[in-house]
């Protein structure tokens, strides 16, 4: 659990930085940081010139359960558009999900995978 919990916080810095190109108002929610959309407190709020275009969720293998999926239905309903962001080898099990939670459609879904290659 220590080590999902330092992926998940090391691919919202990530995606902090690398989306900064894309957006130039990126709030995130890590421990302490409070950044909150209508009343939720999502991972990454991204947006552009005063308006929220996009919410982003990072998940990792233990975290993509039906109680997270619930999350993501209440997520999709604030009025932005909803990005999940999954390891590679979840990604079927979080498009299940979806679609039990009738989301397949409203959510987009994102996926990462480390590699370490040694010698």
């Amino acid at each position: 659990m220590k080590n999902e919990k330092l992926i998940h916080d090391w691919m919202v810095s990530h995606l902090n930085e690398r989306l900064s190109r894309d957006y130039n108002d990126i709030r995130i929610n890590l421990e302490g940081d409070k950044n909150e959309f209508n009343g939720r407190y999502p991972d990454l709020i991204l947006g552009n010139h005063g308006h929220v275009l996009a919410l982003m969720e990072v998940e990792t293998k233990g975290s993509i359960t039906p109680e997270k999926a619930n999350e993501w239905k209440t997520l999709s309903g604030l009025g932005a558009r909803l990005i999940i962001m999954v390891p590679k080898a979840s990604k079927a099990k979080a498009v299940d999900l979806l679609w039990k939670q009738g989301l397949a459609g409203k959510v987009s879904v994102g996926s990462y995978d480390i590699n370490i290659s040694m010698p």
